[in-house]
């Protein structure tokens, strides 16, 4: 659950986020590489300046890409920090994960080391998360391991600063970072290898008799990859056909060689994902799908194609890099859950259920070079039945089809079921809810909102949507009823929420009072969900306030 006072998680971050990890994955060369790993410090996570430290061949680490600060990074690029240093440092501080925090108060003994920084004196700070000047905090990053674990060797470190709000990160902002340097650290060892293939791609078109060395290295390269590998036939009636692969894609499917080579790829796919594996283009194709293993589960992976060509005959092989991604698939999904759903009771949040009402809610549009459908009398448009618009101040009656692939959504008219049916919309708010919290306490109510919404999830069919609005406000989206149906479906979430609840070892009672709003197309969801909390206050006037809740 979020700190009260971490940021709110908007699923446009999340995008922002995975768009700065593809970049990293599309960059061109090593050097490319680190510099958008910096840079995508700064543009994603809401750092002022970042530095990567890479490791040399000699253990000492340099400082091989900055953001942020183009004096900074005069000052800095290319200068060496001792193993011995660095060393020092990740050992000392507050250790948030893998991520380490050392604070301005115990830094100052790293001032003199022989590590390049950068630093400024500051006043103390005025709260307990405030960011010092002269805070640290450090991000390293290790050679990935077959499943995804950063079980391997050191190959640089990742420093943050600034933050751009002021505070020390928090949950969510420290997840990011360590999610972040995790695929850093896949890019960088992935941008390294193929740097080494291409060379030894090179060889085999420049160095005909070094043709038995460039080989030996390409298999090397191949074998020992850290993540999946895989040749297949290119062309002919046996196209696609896996005719080598290497360990670590062995151990990622659970699959022995010999019988990796009787498949395809698309044998593998899952078959939700069959389609973008078919439309990823063989050269330079990149996708993420999931793959089958032995015991029938399917693992993420992103799927990177290339073409071994032959001199001679032009292209030949399909060389496949796959990658695990099964851990940032389910941390994506997390904080995607985290971002829709109410932390307290796991139903969609009043973001989520606005997002899914208005899917369901077209907007009359104006069209670019035509004419929109006017009624002439009124200046407004005027649609039909089917959505369809017509220019009276033609003349005539010029229909467009707008919506072709939209089925609008109607509402019941008049006060008396006509058979319509529609997307009702429950607006639900408890009575008698403050009392308890005033007298039981918040842990008492937090508990009486978790039952509530488990007896409404439980008391809707699948599909249907019920969402925590806010406080001890609820909404029930169910489509396809009539106004009876929708009146009778109250009374029975209205009968259920009033039984006894157990709640701080008591038993507690509340009553409901439900407002039945009605969506169409043209109106907003903001207007539906008005709508619908009039309603709510309209039946909760009419009841007296003994009768509205059971006791």
């Amino acid at each position: 659950m979020e700190s009260e006072s971490e940021p709110y998680v908007r699923l446009a971050s999340l995008r922002q986020l995975h768009e700065v990890m593809a970049d990293m994955n599309t960059a061109r060369s090593l050097a490319d590489t680190l510099q958008t790993v910096a840079n995508g410090v700064v543009t994603a996570l809401g750092y002022e300046l970042a530095c990567v430290n890479l490791v040399r061949p000699d253990g000492d680490l340099v400082v091989a890409a900055f953001a942020g600060n183009q004096a900074a990074e005069a000052l800095i690029t290319g200068r060496v920090g001792s193993r011995e240093s660095w060393e020092r440092r990740l050992s000392m501080g507050e250790t948030w994960g893998d991520l380490v925090f050392i604070p301005h108060t115990e830094g100052w003994v790293l001032d003199d080391d022989d590590v390049p920084q950068w630093y400024t004196d500051g006043p103390a700070p005025r709260f307990e998360d405030e960011w010092h000047p002269s805070d640290r905090l450090f991000a390293p990053m290790y050679t990935p391991g077959v499943q995804g674990g950063q079980c391997g060797e050191l190959i640089g470190v990742l420093s943050v600063d600034r933050p751009r709000n002021g505070r020390r990160p928090g949950a969510w902002g420290r997840e990011a970072l360590q999610m972040y340097t995790f695929q850093a650290a896949i890019a960088i060892s992935n941008a390294r290898l193929r740097a080494n293939m291409q060379r030894a791609l090179v060889r085999l078109e420049r160095e005909q008799q070094a043709l038995r060395a460039s080989e030996e290295s390409f298999r090397q390269a191949f074998e020992y990859a850290p993540s999946g590998m895989a040749i297949a036939e290119m062309g002919g009636d046996q196209h696609g056909r896996i005719l080598r692969t290497n360990d670590a894609l062995c151990r990622l499917l659970g699959r022995p060689a010999s019988a990796m080579r009787r498949y395809a790829f698309s044998d593998l796919v899952h078959p939700e994902d069959i389609g973008t594996l078919l439309r990823t283009s063989a050269e330079g194709g990149r996708a993420e799908l999931r793959l089958g293993r032995r015991d029938g589960t399917y693992v993420w992976v992103s799927l990177r194609n290339s073409v071994v060509a032959d001199a001679a005959d032009g292209p030949r092989f399909l060389l496949t890099h796959v990658e695990d991604i099964e851990e940032r698939k389910r941390r994506e999904l997390q904080l995607a859950h985290r971002a829709s759903h109410d932390s307290l009771t796991g139903l969609p949040n009043s973001a989520e259920l606005r997002s899914r009402l208005s899917s369901r809610l077209c907007q009359r549009p104006t069209h670019t070079g035509a004419l929109e459908p006017v009624d002439a009398a009124f200046g407004h448009p005027a649609f039909d039945a089917n959505g369809h618009g017509f220019d009276f101040r033609q003349g005539g009656t010029e229909a467009f089809a707008a919506f072709d692939h939209h089925v609008h959504t109607v509402a019941p008219e008049g006060e008396r079921d006509d058979g319509t049916k529609g997307l009702a919309v429950l607006f639900c708010d408890l009575d008698g809810f403050k009392s308890i919290n005033d007298r039981f306490g918040h842990n008492a109510g937090d508990a009486v909102l978790i039952e509530v919404a488990r007896r409404l999830s439980q008391c809707v069919r699948d599909g249907d949507t019920v969402a925590r609005l806010g406080g001890d406000e609820f909404v029930i989206l169910a489509d396809g009823l009539g106004k009876a149906d929708a009146a009778d479906l109250a009374v029975r979430l209205r009968n259920e929420i009033i039984q006894p609840i157990r709640a701080e070892g008591r038993a507690v009672r509340v009553g409901a009072s439900f407002g039945i709003g009605w969506a169409h197309c043209g109106m907003t969801a903001d207007e539906v969900l008005k709508s619908a909390d009039e309603r709510m206050y309209v039946e909760k006037r009419s009841r007296p306030k003994q009768h509205r809740r059971a006791g």
